[in-house]
C-alpha cells in the first residue's frame, strides 16, 4: 500500500491552534508525519502518491454529536415511524454514506426509530458492507406514556409501533434496557424531558421518575455503555447529571445550580443542543404548516430565548458544546448540519476555531477516541477532509458539497477530488 503525501495545503489541525501551511503523509490508516513548510515530510522513496492541494485547507474529519440516521426527512415523528422496515434499513444505509461525502467522519447516534437500524446500519459500515462514517449506535427513544416518543393511539392497541419505547415503572425500564443492549447498542436513549414538538409535554416538562433512570443506568453501567439523554428542561439536566448521564441533548433551560452542575462535571459530559431544530420551527417551518406565529405559540421563541442563554453560558464555564442535532425532519433535512457551527458562533459567542474544534477535537473526545481521532498529528487516525477555502473566514464552506474536495476515513479516500481538481494528482518517481 502507497503513502499519501498532501502538500501545499493549509493545515487546520482541530485543536483550536492558529493553521499553518505544510504537508501530510499518511501511511495506512494513521498520520506518519505533519510537517511545518511547504516542503513535502518524508523522503520519496516506496510508493507515494502525492496530492498538490494547491493552497486547499486539509483538517479533520468533522463528527455530527447527534445523529439520526432513520429520520426520514419528514415532518412529523408517525411519518418517520411508518417507513416500512425494508425501505428504513435502504432508507439508513443511503444516509450514512452521503454524511460521510458531506465531511462527517464521525457519527453519534441519538435514537432510532426501529429497534436495530442503528446497530445493523453500524454492523453494514464496519464490515464494509455499505460506505459511512465511524457510527455508534443508538438505542429507540425510551419514553412514558404521554412523553415525548409516545405515539401510540387508543384505537390502535399496537404498541410496538409507537415512535419511542413505552415504559412504566422501574422494571419495564429495566427491562426494555435490557433488551436494547442484547441487540447491541452502544448507548441507551431516554426522553428525561418533553418537546415542543409534542404539545402534550412541552419542553419545560419533565417526565421519568427517579428510580426509572436509576434503573436504566445501572444496566447501562453493568455493560459498559452509555446513557445519552433528550433533556430540555432544567430538572432534567440535573436528572441527567445525577445519575451519570455522559451525553445530554438540547439543555435548553437551566438555572443557576444546573450550570454549576454541568461546569462541576464538563471533564465527562457533553452537550449537543440541536438549535437548528428551534430556528427551523421559528422561522423555515411554514411549507409544513408551522407558520412563525404558530411556532411562537407552541412555545418555540421562549425556549430559543432561553437556550441561547444557557448555551452561552456553558462555553463560558469551559462546558463541552457540540454540533449536531434533529437533522432528518423536513425542515432540517439531512446533510446540512455543519449549519450548527455557523449558529455556535452567531448566536452563542463562539469564535470560528472554537467551532471548529467543537466537531473536531471534542468529536475524537464522544466518539471515545481522544487519544487518536479529532486532530491532525502524527500517530493519529487518518480522518481528512481537503476544503476548498479557509473554514475560518467562512465556515458556510463546510456545508457546500462543492468545497469538500476530498474526504478521507482510516486512510482511505470515501471522496475523491473532482475532475476539475485531477492535476493535483501525480505519482511519485
Amino acid at each position: 500500500m502507497s503513502d499519501i503525501l498532501f502538500t501545499n495545503v493549509r493545515i487546520l489541525d482541530g485543536s483550536g491552534q492558529n493553521p499553518f501551511s505544510g504537508s501530510v503523509r499518511v501511511r495506512g490508516n494513521r498520520i506518519q508525519e505533519v510537517g511545518r513548510s511547504l516542503a513535502p515530510v518524508g523522503n520519496f522513496g516506496g510508493d507515494v502518491t502525492v496530492i498538490d492541494g494547491a493552497g486547499a485547507t486539509l483538517m479533520p474529519g468533522m463528527c455530527e454529536a447527534h445523529t439520526h440516521f432513520s429520520w426520514n426527512d419528514a415532518a412529523t415523528l408517525a411519518a418517520i415511524q411508518t417507513m416500512p422496515l425494508e425501505e428504513h434499513v435502504l432508507w439508513c444505509a443511503k444516509v450514512a454514506g452521503r454524511y460521510l461525502q458531506a465531511g462527517f467522519t464521525s457519527c453519534v447516534g441519538a435514537a432510532c426509530a426501529k429497534p436495530r437500524l442503528d446497530v445493523v446500519t453500524r454492523n453494514a459500515i464496519q464490515s464494509g458492507q455499505i460506505p459511512g462514517p465511524r457510527y455508534l449506535a443508538a438505542s429507540q427513544e425510551i419514553t412514558v406514556l404521554g412523553g415525548l416518543g409516545d405515539e401510540t393511539l387508543p384505537h390502535l392497541p399496537f404498541p410496538e409501533f409507537s415512535f419511542g419505547v413505552n415504559v412504566s415503572g422501574a422494571e419495564e425500564m429495566r427491562k426494555a434496557v435490557r433488551l436494547f443492549l442484547k441487540y447491541g447498542v452502544d448507548s441507551i436513549k431516554l426522553n428525561l424531558s418533553g418537546d415542543n414538538f409534542t404539545p402534550q409535554s412541552p419542553a419545560g416538562t419533565t417526565w421519568m421518575t427517579d428510580a426509572e433512570v436509576a434503573a436504566a443506568m445501572e444496566e447501562v453501567k453493568l455493560r459498559g455503555k452509555r446513557g445519552v439523554a433528550h433533556a430540555r428542561s432544567a430538572a432534567s439536566v440535573k436528572q441527567a447529571l445525577k445519575h451519570g448521564i455522559q451525553i445530554i441533548y438540547h439543555a435548553s433551560y437551566t438555572d443557576t445550580e444546573t450550570l454549576d452542575l454541568l461546569e462541576a462535571a464538563r471533564d465527562e459530559v457533553f452537550v449537543a443542543p440541536g438549535i437548528a431544530i428551534l430556528y427551523a420551527m421559528l422561522h423555515e417551518a411554514e411549507p409544513w404548516g408551522v407558520t412563525h406565529d404558530m411556532a411562537v405559540g407552541m412555545g418555540y421563541q421562549h425556549e430559543w430565548d432561553h437556550a441561547i442563554e444557557s448555551l452561552r453560558a456553558m462555553h463560558k464555564r469551559g462546558v463541552r458544546v457540540l454540533p449536531g442535532g434533529d437533522y432528518g425532519f423536513a425542515f432540517t433535512p439531512h446533510c446540512q448540519n455543519a449549519r450548527d457551527l455557523e449558529f455556535f458562533v452567531r448566536y452563542l459567542g463562539m469564535t470560528p476555531m472554537e467551532a471548529i474544534r467543537s466537531t473536531t477535537l471534542y468529536g475524537g473526545q464522544i466518539m471515545m477516541k481522544p487519544d487518536e481521532l479529532g486532530v491532525v498529528k502524527a500517530g493519529w487516525l487518518a480522518d481528512l477532509l481537503l476544503v476548498d477555502g479557509d473554514p475560518l473566514a467562512n465556515l458556510a464552506i463546510l456545508r457546500d458539497p462543492q468545497r469538500i474536495l476530498a474526504v478521507m476515513k482510516d486512510g482511505v479516500f470515501a471522496k475523491t477530488p473532482p475532475v476539475a481538481h485531477a492535476r493535483r494528482w501525480e505519482r511519485a518517481a
